[in-house]
């Protein structure tokens, strides 16, 4: 095998490996969670626990900084706010200035959801915001990864409005009938706040460990309880969310190992970055850099590996 064909097929194993079983590792994470009303108590406790451990889990768990975290429920004196329409369009522009090109924005609404495609909603204090002003807040965001989670009951008509390429859209149901109570808040929770869904246990959560998990706990569930199942959780591009994960990239007591796993976290930022602007570049530009990239990353890796790490 020659040097150069060598190369290519560490570049293609490298490209492999980035694309599927790695996620992407962006620079950073930021969330907006939204809690809508609740109508009565027991889905007020419901909501306010959900949100404190996706809340705890953001911060302890993927090293969201206080900063990029806003939390916004129907309560004014908790967290960052009331949950009105005009806080929420706040808080992405808040996020649109701290939120760099390849980092990942997480936003996730859990309430009682209803209405018809565009005009679809989750119930908030106040004016509802509809899926079609979701969707013009998000466009700011285009070349960052987004993972959008609507967990709130009718949700799905979210996806066809929200849904475009290099996006995740997740919702708890797949129409906005499906208006029964739904239990995929809290597993999709529980999978956001325990290890219980990391299967390849790499101590990082992707968005689809997140989301079979959920989804398998729903089907349990009804079928201990000998119901039929009336909610069907929808996630609109699995590859995508194969990539994007969560969760803090392990590190080395050897100073040596360390820094080179840091510079190797920058080369995946850069990729991810460069991913983000494949659709504004010329083909043979994106691919050169692209290139360039996956071998400055096979190096490193080996560069790890021959300094005794294992990341």
């Amino acid at each position: 095998m020659s040097i150069e064909r060598g190369v290519r097929c560490s570049l293609l194993a490298a490209s492999l490996i980035l694309s599927t079983a790695v996620p992407v590792m962006a620079q950073r994470t930021h969330a907006l969670v939204v809690a809508g009303l609740s109508g009565d108590p027991a889905f007020r406790t419901r909501f306010t626990t959900a949100v404190t451990a996706t809340r705890s889990a953001a911060i302890e768990r993927w090293g969201v900084a206080d900063s990029s975290l806003i939390v916004l429920t129907e309560d004014s004196a908790a967290f960052n706010g009331r949950s009105t329409k005009e806080n929420i369009g706040q808080a992405f522009v808040t996020l649109s200035k701290r939120v760099a090109p390849g980092d990942i924005l997480l936003v996730m609404l859990l309430g009682h959801g209803s209405g018809e495609g565009a005009g679809s909603k989750v119930n908030l204090p106040g004016p509802d915001a509809t899926a079609a002003e979701y969707a013009s807040w998000l466009a700011p965001f285009a070349k960052q990864q987004v993972v959008f989670v609507n967990a709130a009951t009718g949700s799905g008509d979210f996806v066809p409005v929200l849904a475009t390429p290099g996006r995740v859209v997740v919702t708890a149901t797949r129409s906005a009938v499906e208006k029964n109570d739904a239990e995929f808040l809290q597993f999709f929770t529980r999978a956001l706040t325990s290890d219980d869904a990391d299967a390849d246990k790499d101590g990082r959560l992707s968005v689809l460990e997140a989301f079979r998990f959920a989804r398998t706990e729903v089907g349990k569930s009804y079928e201990a309880g000998n119901r039929m199942l009336t909610e069907h959780a929808v996630l609109s591009d699995s590859v995508v969310a194969a990539r994007i994960a969560f969760g803090k990239r392990g590190s080395s007591t050897n100073p040596k190992v360390a820094a080179l796993l840091a510079e190797r976290q920058v080369l995946e930022s850069q990729v991810a970055a460069l991913r983000t602007r494949k659709s504004t570049m010329e083909a043979a530009a994106y691919e050169a850099e692209l290139e360039r990239l996956l071998l400055a990353l096979a190096e490193k890796s080996a560069a790890i590996k021959a300094a005794g790490g294992s990341q």
